[in-house]
């Protein structure tokens, strides 16, 4: 499955080492201004190259439009096609790795399914695929800004990743992400909830483990009188307030005009700068020592693509209640 969405839809191709990685959105409405620099923004805070403490591959990560969007950077309302060329791979770095099975990677359940294995950073199931999806989160970024929606993200450390670095392995981390200005109602309540499409968004990236919102997993250890979100009229706009957030926003699996508070545990980068056992594709035992460049923490430059995923799938449900809603001027 290459494609993300329903009414507004992501589908990407490319491959880490390949010449290029690439996405056709579709859906996105007509005569939406988009502003080319605020993607790239976006794209310069995922691209690797640009803090020592992430991978040292460098990438310019300058997308490059195809269709879709006009010259003065107008939405067509037709398919928008974009590339985004591929400039460092260095496939000789990795090697070591062919017919090698790297511990906590992908590289055994794809070669099990497809009797492929490449070794040069992993194929499709490499994090630089998520660089499309940063791009296409932008764009909508711009559209759901019109309805004054707003996504952001921070990294929350659990271990110190300079510390991590220095000594070769690496380490998890949390991203917190936050919603602003959804009306009530965003989402369905039986199979399609707010909050089940965002699990689905979150767990489809690299790397993440887990995804709460709300009390989340505190919930389970909490009191019914602790965790109440008590409506009130609010006296300044005569709207509908909660006096907590305990829910994160998602009441019933809709949207309840809270900010929605969400959390995204990442697991540690799998490798490490420390030589490891395995098995190869022939089931004999192996040492693979380290090679490439790699995070020790890849939830640093997971930021942006939490947030891209946020914003695809809020752009994808809000495009049922584009009829309903009137932009800002």
């Amino acid at each position: 499955m290459n494609t993300f969405g329903r009414n507004i839809r992501l589908t990407t191709f490319g491959e880490s080492h390949g010449p290029a990685m690439g996405g056709i959105l579709d859906g996105m409405p007509s005569r939406v201004q988009i502003d080319l620099d605020r993607i790239q923004s976006d794209l310069d805070r995922r691209a690797p190259g640009r803090n020592p403490l992430t991978s040292q591959r460098k990438e310019p990560d300058r997308m490059e439009i195809l269709s879709g969007i006009s010259s003065d950077g107008l939405t067509l309302g037709s398919p928008i096609g974009f590339i985004i060329r591929n400039q460092d791979q260095r496939p000789g770095d990795y090697i070591t790795y062919d017919g090698k099975f790297r511990p906590n990677h992908a590289d055994y359940t794809y070669y099990t399914k497809y009797g492929i294995h490449d070794f040069r950073g992993g194929g499709r199931a490499s994090a630089r695929e998520t660089v499309s999806w940063v791009a296409a989160g932008s764009i909508c970024r711009q559209w759901l800004e019109t309805f004054d929606i707003h996504v952001s993200a921070k990294l929350v450390e659990t271990n110190s990743i300079e510390d991590v670095a220095k000594s070769g392995d690496s380490t998890g981390a949390i991203v917190d992400g936050q919603i602003y200005g959804l009306p009530v109602g965003v989402g369905e309540p039986v199979f399609d909830k707010l909050s089940a499409r965002l699990a689905a968004a979150m767990m489809t990236i690299n790397a993440v483990k887990a995804f709460e919102y709300g009390d989340g997993f505190r919930s389970s250890e909490m009191l019914g009188s602790a965790s109440l979100d008590t409506p009130y009229i609010d006296t300044g706009s005569q709207g509908v307030k909660f006096k907590a957030n305990h829910s994160g926003g998602i009441q019933g699996g809709l949207s309840n005009g809270m900010p929605v508070d969400f959390r995204v545990y990442f697991k540690p980068t799998p490798t490490i700068m420390q030589t490891v056992e395995s098995i190869d594709t022939d089931h004999n035992v192996v040492t693979i020592s380290p090679r490439g460049r790699h995070d020790p923490c890849v939830a640093m430059r997971a930021v942006p693509v939490v947030e891209a995923m946020a914003l695809l799938t809020i752009a994808d449900l809000m495009k049922s209640y584009y009829m309903f809603l009137t932009p800002n001027a």
